[in-house]
């Protein structure tokens, strides 16, 4: 397998940071969904460095409308977060598993809003095949990101939620990346150091649409965790 000189940087982030380098909220001692995602990797000839992000759908329970990695929660027969990573991938995206190497499994990380404790799993696309969304309940569009615009500083900005929480976000291929994926590719870009100086100080609103839809399916996850203990 022939990986790009640069990624070697990343390779080295993936398997030495620490989970305070990489979050803001560390997993609980005990409870927590467990899921995994998949960070995966590949260069294009025409566009460079690139990963892969979802959309998804509107209608989702949780995280409505956000882009993310592709992934899910962790099934009792998969082969650990790596094997749920790349399972959620292939029936979100339609993705060929064959040519997809898994290099790394990060730290668990921790999505206080949702409850999941989330694995990274680092991997390189050595054999890119077609990929669009599956399900459209649960996906909206599959995005190829070139790396180079996730690193240009003209698209990249804080975002402050109506909660007072501000955190990093990127617009690229149309789309507002913020919350846990953007916190998560922030870091590993800095920690890697592939980042170009940006203003930090260049703090936005999060639009209105956005976190209706982010209330609206939480308020919806709420309703059904309390329905569920009321029996």
């Amino acid at each position: 397998m022939n990986l790009p000189e640069p990624f070697a940087s990343l390779l080295e982030v993936a398997t030495t940071a620490r989970a305070e380098d990489l979050a803001v909220a560390l997993p609980p001692a005990a409870g927590g969904r467990p899921a995994a995602v998949l960070l995966l990797f590949w260069v294009d000839p025409d566009a460079g460095l690139q990963v892969l992000l979802i959309e998804r759908s509107s209608d989702m329970r949780s995280h409505a409308g956000q882009p993310a990695f592709p992934g899910g929660a962790i099934d009792p027969g998969d082969a650990g977060p790596a094997g749920a990573a790349v399972r959620e991938t292939v029936e979100e995206t339609g993705l060929d598993p064959a040519g997809v190497e898994v290099l790394a499994t990060l730290p668990e990380l921790y999505i206080p809003v949702s409850g999941y404790v989330v694995t990274p799993v680092l991997a390189w696309w050595r054999e890119p095949s077609p990929v669009a969304a599956v399900d459209a309940a649960e996906v909206a569009a599959v995005h190829a990101v070139r790396v180079d615009d996730l690193l240009d500083p003209a698209n990249r900005l804080m975002v402050r939620h109506r909660s007072g929480f501000i955190g990093p976000a990127f617009r690229v291929n149309g789309m507002l990346v913020w919350g846990f994926t953007a916190n998560l590719l922030d870091r590993l870009l800095r920690l890697a150091g592939w980042e170009l100086p940006w203003a930090r100080d260049d703090v936005s609103e999060l639009p209105d649409d956005v976190i209706r839809l982010a209330m609206r399916s939480l308020d919806e996850a709420e309703a059904a965790a309390l329905a569920e203990e009321s029996g």
